[in-house]
């Protein structure tokens, strides 16, 4: 059975790229452009949720959604932040995220990235 990874952005070029390149690695890849997804995550189940901070149209930032998520299942479900704020760092820190990266970033570090988590 293959890894589930979520991914929440609401720039649908960055979930069209992200969706391509980790199904074709063989993920099942569920992708949102709203914070939405994130009130099912006890549906969708992921292995692993890819997580922009602002996300237009939706009243939490990614940060607030991954704290609510930590809190909420586990802390084991890896959550990466993806976003172009320049407090990323801390932002990850604070709400407790596994990791993050800076838009723009290079895809195929993500890739590897993301592959060490679902092992």
């Amino acid at each position: 059975m293959s890894k589930r990874i979520l991914i929440i952005d609401d720039d649908e070029n960055i979930l069209d790229i992200l969706h391509i390149i980790f199904r074709e690695e063989g993920y099942n890849v569920i992708v949102s452009t709203s914070g939405d997804a994130s009130e099912h995550i006890h549906m969708l189940n992921p292995d692993l949720i890819l997580l922009d901070v602002r996300i237009d149209g939706y009243p939490k930032r990614g940060d607030e959604i991954c704290a609510e998520i930590k809190a909420t299942y586990s802390k084991k479900m890896p959550i990466i932040l993806v976003s172009a704020e320049t407090d990323l760092d801390m932002l990850a820190n604070e709400c407790g995220a596994d990791l993050y990266f800076q838009k723009p970033f290079d895809i195929y570090d993500l890739l590897f990235r993301v592959k060490a988590y679902l092992v």
